[in-house]
């Protein structure tokens, strides 16, 4: 009995992590430990302390997400997306609470490594990145019911994320490093779009003021598109100015995967677009794997 208890609860736990976003915290991580290989400056204990800073400060966020959603009523019997722990009754809303609290408590304890490496400017990273997960759905004015959430995501999973990991490694951020990190959140981004696009309607009757909420489903259709294929324009720049070479063209086999997408985006509604969901989450995965092939050669 006690061991199908235990088995219960991980398995709950891992529900309220939202395994399918971790992705959005894996991937800038791995690009900017490659192009810090590439370098050669690639340092493996602070490269392995920023993914596993990462995804608890990403585990943190969903936890709090998913707290905060409820409260605010945002998150009800109504919505089509995944089961959410607490608006399910799986877990009390002050579990969920502490578990937030836990994942950021330790997501602290492995910055302080990388404060001995890197420095104080890894302080501010991560007070901020812990701060902005917390006021992505909590506080006086949360990012995410306010039209922030592409803009959060995009400096968090795009540019603090694949600079902090280069800086940890670096101790210096390039130019490059800013330009590799634009497909990473362009792309983070349109898993949001996704999200967001779903649930127009219940977060309309929350209040949640998405920009897909406020512009309308065809915002979020050209919305989604623009992220997603913007993103393929910056390795074929950088390839093309010399900056990098042919196999940084890699990602542009998961083509095929993106525009799949786009018509699921254009032709699909409702829970069915927990799919394009996953999907998108995917797409960042190959993209993201097959740029940091091409950033070590």
């Amino acid at each position: 009995m006690s061991a199908t208890l235990t088995q219960s609860k991980v398995q709950i736990w891992l529900l309220a992590s939202r395994p399918k976003t971790l992705p959005a915290a894996l991937v800038p991580v791995l690009v900017g430990g490659a192009l810090a290989y590439g370098d050669r400056l690639f340092a493996a204990g602070p490269f392995l302390a920023a993914v596993l800073g990462a995804l608890l400060i990403q585990i943190g966020t969903n936890f709090a997400n998913d707290y905060f959603d409820f409260v605010k009523g945002a998150d009800t019997e109504e919505r089509m997306g995944p089961t959410r722990v607490t608006q399910s009754g799986l877990v009390t809303p002050r579990q969920t609470l502490i578990a937030t609290a836990v994942a950021f408590a330790l997501a602290t304890l492995v910055g302080l490594y990388l404060v001995l490496v890197g420095g104080w400017p890894i302080v501010a990273i991560g007070v901020l990145s812990i701060l902005s997960g917390l006021a992505y759905t909590g506080g006086p004015f949360p990012l995410g019911y306010n039209g922030l959430g592409e803009l959060f995501v995009m400096i968090f999973f795009g540019f603090v994320a694949v600079l902090g990991t280069y800086f940890v490694q670096a101790h210096a951020v390039t130019p490059l490093a800013w330009w590799v990190a634009v497909p990473v959140g362009l792309l983070s981004s349109a898993i949001l779009v996704v999200n967001n696009y779903r649930d127009i309607q219940t977060d309309r009757k929350a209040g949640k003021r998405t920009l897909a909420a406020r512009f309308g489903e065809r915002f979020a259709k050209v919305e989604y598109g623009v992220f997603v294929f913007g993103a393929y324009l910056v390795p074929l720049a950088l390839v093309g100015l010399g900056k990098l070479s042919w196999f940084a063209l890699l990602p542009l086999l998961t083509l095929p995967l993106a525009a799949k997408l786009m018509r699921s985006m254009l032709t699909e509604s409702g829970p069915v677009l927990n799919k394009t969901l996953a999907g998108t989450g995917k797409l960042l995965l190959f993209f993201g794997v097959l740029l940091s092939i091409g950033l070590v050669r």
